[in-house]
């Protein structure tokens, strides 16, 4: 049984509907919000020491961390193909590509944005830095689009990476934004939406 540490509508949703999708059981822990509730960071920093979420237990104790390794960890675990494409497989290097460029470009925008304040204390500053790194992620989403395929990111394959579309365009700068600028992005979250094993965690997470 995997342990989930969750909140919804936050990264921890990318993680729940890749369990949901692989069939594994897993207890969902929901914690309170990291931004401003002391006792959730408190709960998660004896597995997480930054305090994020999606954090994992394993079924033998072992705590994963960063929704990537997770996600390879948990296509190896559940041995099918279906949701990262196995080492031979066309598409391998731009999952892989692109789910890197996901975690080390989309992600700390986010990082950065969501709370300013932890990185830039003048007030005026802050509004500044909010709106650069927003612009930033603007942009980084339009290349993202660029890159995806249909009906899914990778053409007829589906993968991880749909789950990834599906919750990161319920964010900030929201759905109305990505309809009009990334329409490939939108049009495979609106597919992952109505996947029937997915339809509890969307749920969930983006009532």
């Amino acid at each position: 049984m995997f342990t989930l540490f969750g909140r919804p509508g936050w990264g921890s949703a990318i993680i729940q509907a890749q369990l949901d999708w692989l069939g594994l059981d897993y207890d969902l822990i929901e914690v309170g919000d990291l931004f401003e509730t002391p006792a959730a960071r408190s709960q998660l920093l004896p597995h997480n020491p930054l305090a994020q979420l999606p954090t994992v237990i394993l079924p033998d104790g072992t705590v994963m961390t960063e929704s990537a390794a997770i996600t390879l960890h948990l296509a190896d675990i559940a041995g099918r193909d279906d949701f990262v494409p196995p080492p031979n497989a066309p598409e391998r290097a731009k999952f892989l590509r692109y789910l890197v460029f996901i975690v080390a470009n989309i992600y700390p925008t986010y990082t950065y944005a969501d709370d300013p304040a932890r990185f830039v204390p003048d007030a005026t500053a802050r509004q500044n830095f909010k709106a650069s790194v927003d612009d930033y992620a603007a942009k980084l989403y339009q290349i993202l689009d660029g890159a995806a395929g249909a009906p899914w990111f990778l053409g007829a394959r589906f993968s991880a990476l749909d789950i990834y579309t599906g919750v990161l365009t319920h964010w900030r700068p929201g759905r109305p934004w990505f309809e009009q600028n990334t329409p490939a992005l939108t049009q495979i979250a609106r597919r992952a939406e109505a996947l029937p094993p997915l339809q509890a965690v969307w749920a969930r997470n983006f009532p």
